[in-house]
This record gives structure tokens, sequence and C-alpha cells, in this order.
């Protein structure tokens, strides 16, 4: 069904207007786009400066209740992690995630539409990249506010508005389409960019789509699409000819025995495993780090009594490379408390705007874009296209690089490994293997352990950056929360609730809402 709604400028893209003045000087400023420069200019702010990877994370398996006697920052944490519908509306919420998702996209089409009435000659870089940063803001939206992509389903499940061209009108009439046509029209974005963006465009090109990051998000896209051979063949060009030189030097930030500094090795634009970065207003490097902050709700490493998740579940656990999670190296990075452990990842940043009264923003670095989860991207790839030979090359490049194994493991060693561990039943069972009811593909049984252990390296691999969440969603899995002093909450794999309910005051405008049981 297609339900079309009426949203006022200062609703559907609320973040655009940071005060009054906006609405009087965005028409000049759009009138003046008329040099390369200016357009140029414009795509810094093409890309998202809200994050939902804290609701992600604490909506996963990442995340625990330590019980009430721990603290919660911000609303958010509980009802992500008890499914509910968003209410809060800070930053690290759905409706700032919305607003300036819908914000980079019309950033974005004032951009093409300039381009276009100069004619274009010149500006194909530019159009590139602003085709691309429409595509990956409506890609996101729609990875959090919609089921996951099956392609049996996706022409009759809800899709998120699809923004071409810039705003003209106070009330705009838009319709949510289906998930099945947001797809299409990301992936003609995608492939009208690919062959003309350029490396050199910016001063700071790590924080913009160069021609390695494009084609890691076109290989994610197609992950997602379940088109596993083009999947491949992107991550390969982003990988290039040799991925174990561009895989992120863990060994090397595991040494340093400072936290922040660990973490400002993770997000330095310098380091070859970071394909594209973007800053965020977030309180995520507080909720996540190495902060004595909101501990009920988290990734810990020890209950007493109850789940624990990190030392059976990510970093804490002893697999594939030996007898010790120390051989892991970014859990001998980790830092924290026994509720919570984090990462040496997501710093917490704080910009001042009044250093007298410390009034200012909370912001964080985020990497969306990586080699080292591009690999695994590869890695499931060619798993999927029974290319086990090719799965195996790719997960061994990974462990070298993020562990002291010093050779390679064989296809037996994953499975007598993964083979040996029980699959996940409840929350108080938070080991590595879990059911999987992929959405919309099937692989052979035979590798059903090597399913397992690429899910468990990606959950590694991403931990505290919000895709656990999403390959939850694709993969269907069952997931299980605990409740202190409550009843084992479940999402099952056709829960509603695993699309995000979209901000209540853009319902209230009258766009139909995801369905609830």
């Amino acid at each position: 069904m297609k339900t079309k709604y009426i949203l006022s400028a200062l609703l559907f893209g609320s973040a655009l207007v940071a005060c009054d003045d906006f609405l009087d000087e965005m028409p000049d400023n759009r009138a003046e786009l008329n040099t390369e420069d200016k357009i140029t200019s414009l795509l810094v702010s093409a890309y998202p400066t809200n994050s939902l990877v804290a609701l992600h994370e604490f909506s996963s398996d990442n995340a625990m209740d330590n019980g009430p006697q721990y603290d919660i920052a911000q609303k958010v944490q509980e009802e992500a992690y008890l499914w509910e519908d968003v209410t809060d509306d800070g930053n690290d919420t759905p409706k700032q995630f919305w607003n300036t998702c819908y914000m980079t996209i019309a950033t974005a089409n004032q951009a093409l539409d300039a381009i276009s009435k100069m004619g274009e000659k010149g500006l194909e870089a530019q159009k590139a990249e602003a085709l691309l940063c429409r595509a990956y803001a409506h890609f996101i939206l729609s990875n959090t506010f919609c089921m996951a992509y099956n392609p049996q389903t996706a022409d009759k499940e809800l899709g998120i508005p699809y923004s071409f061209a810039p705003e003209t009108e106070v009330s705009p009439v838009y319709t949510r389409g289906t998930l099945a046509e947001v797809y299409d029209a990301i992936e003609a974005d995608i492939v009208a960019a690919l062959p003309y963006i350029k490396d050199d465009l910016h001063k700071a090109p790590k924080y913009h789509f160069t021609k390695k990051s494009a084609y890691a998000f076109a290989a994610r896209f197609y992950q997602y699409k379940q088109d596993w051979a083009k999947c491949e063949e992107y991550a390969t060009v982003a990988l290039g000819a040799d991925p174990a030189s561009v895989m992120r030097d863990w060994a090397t930030m595991a040494k340093s025995g400072n936290y922040s500094d660990r973490c400002n090795m993770y997000r330095n634009p310098s380091e070859p495993a970071n394909l594209l970065m973007t800053t965020a207003g977030s309180s995520w490097g507080y909720w996540a780090g190495a902060y004595n902050l909101a501990r009920r709700y988290a990734c810990n490493y020890q209950k007493l009594f109850g789940p624990e998740i990190a030392r059976p579940g990510t970093v804490g656990v002893r697999m594939l490379w030996g007898t010790s999670h120390a051989n892991l190296y970014c859990a001998a990075s980790c830092w924290g408390s026994q509720q919570k452990i984090g990462v040496s990842k997501i710093y917490a940043d704080f910009e001042y705007t009044d250093k007298v009264n410390g009034i200012g923003y909370r912001r964080i670095v985020l990497v969306p874009f990586s080699t080292n989860e591009t690999l695994l991207t590869r890695a499931e790839a060619r798993l999927l296209q029974n290319n086990t030979e090719g799965y195996l090359a790719d997960i061994n490049i990974w462990l070298q690089a993020n562990t002291k194994l010093k050779q390679d493991v064989t296809l037996d060693d994953i499975n007598n490994i993964y083979g040996a561990i029980d699959y996940k039943t409840s929350s108080d069972h938070h080991v590595i293997n879990n059911e999987v009811h992929p959405q919309g593909f099937t692989y052979s049984k035979e590798n059903e352990y090597l399913v397992q252990c690429l899910l468990h390296l990606r959950r590694i691999e991403t931990i505290h950056e919000g895709f656990r969440w999403l390959d939850v969603k694709r993969w269907g899995i069952v997931l299980y929360h605990n409740v202190d002093g409550g009843d084992e909450l479940v999402l099952g794999v056709d829960d509603p609730r695993r699309a995000v309910q979209l901000p209540q005051d853009v319902i209230a405008a009258g766009l139909e809402p995801n369905p609830r049981n």
C-alpha cells in the first residue's frame, strides 16, 4: 500500500533549520550555486551528521540488562533495548537521524540541480559524489526504518520516501513506496556515479566518497540486495590487489596502554583501513567507551548473576586464535568495567561553544566503510557462491591482521571449533552460534559452521558500530534480551519491530507507520 502524506518543510527536514534565519538565507545561498568551487564546497554538507549506531547496538545482542542499580543516560537506551517505539527525541534517536539524513539528501539534490543548470561538463565528479551521497542516505534510512531486503517480498514491504529533487513547495506530497522501489533508485544512483568518482576533489578525501569507499559502498549495497557476484566484484576493487597490506594495524594499536591514543589511531585519516569517515553529534562515545556511564544496558564482560556477552560471545572468547582471548588484538585493547567494556574505537569528543560555562556538543568520528569490514563482506559473497577457497583466503587475511595467529586455519579447523559449540537458545546462553533464517537467500548446509564463523568475525569486527543489528535482520537471527527482575524478551524472525518505528511527528503528519503486532 502507498499512503500519501504531506510534510511541511520544517517537519520533513527540521534539522535543516538550526535557526529562523536559515529560511531567509537559504534561497539566496541556493541561487549562488553557480561555480564549481561552490558546488564542491556544498557537498561537504551532504553526509549525515547524526547516527543510529547507539540504537542499533542497544537493539542487538551486543547489549544486555545489568540491572536497575546501574544508570541509563538517555531514554532511547531503554526503549531500544526493549524494542519499543522510541519517544526520545535528542541525539542518537530516530527523529534526529531521519532529519539529518533528509537534510543531506536535500543538499545532494540541490547540488545536482545546480550541476544540471550549469551543463554538467567539468562537474562529473561533483555529480557522482552527490549521487552517492543521496543513495547512501536513502540506503541507511531504509535499512533502519524498513524490514530487511528480501527479493521475494520487497515489492510489498513499505519503503521510505525517495527524494529526487530540491524542495520547491511549502507542503510537498510524498509516498513511502515499496522497499523494492527504494533499492532500485539507490542502485540507479550508484551505477550512474561509480565511473566518475574522483579521489582528489577535496582536501580531506577520507571524509568524502573516493573510488575505494564508493566501491565499498557498492559492495555493501549488493550484499544487502543479495547479488553476490556484484558484491564480490566491487569489494575486490575497494580492497585492491593486496588486501593484507591495507588491513588495520591492530597489533600496534594494542601495544598502547592509553585508551584515547588507541581510539585516535583507529580513527586516524592516514590509516589505510579507513575508507570513509564521518562525524556525528552523538553521546555514543560516552556510552560505549571507557567511561563509568550508562552501564545498565551494555556490552558487559561479566555479570555475577545472569548472562554475559563479551566473554562467551564476542571479543572475550577463545576461538580460532588459540587458548587466550588476548590473542585477539582488539580484546587486548578493551577498557572499562565488568558491566561495560569498550573496544578502542569510539572516542568521546566535546566541542565547546562556551568553555567558561562548559556548554557544547558531544561528537564522535565513525568509520562506516573500512577494508577490514569490506574483506568480510567479500568473504560472505564468496561463501554464498560456494567459493569456499576464496572465503577461506579472506578469513585468513582477517585473522592474520586481527590476531596473533601465525599460521593459516583450514576449513576443518573452522568446522571443528564452531561445530563444538551449542546454539543460542535464550539470553542466558550468550554463546557464538545462532540459528539463522536468511531473508530471501539460502546457503549450503555443508557450510553451516563457515557461516557461523563469518557472522562471529563480523560481530567482532563491527562491535560498537551498529552493523550487528543489520546482520541480525539480514540473516534472520532470533534475539533474546534479558530483563532484570522480569520475563525474557524474544524478537522473532518475522517480528515487525525489526523495522524501527518512524519518528512520531512524521507519523502525526500523515506518513503510514510501520506495523506493530
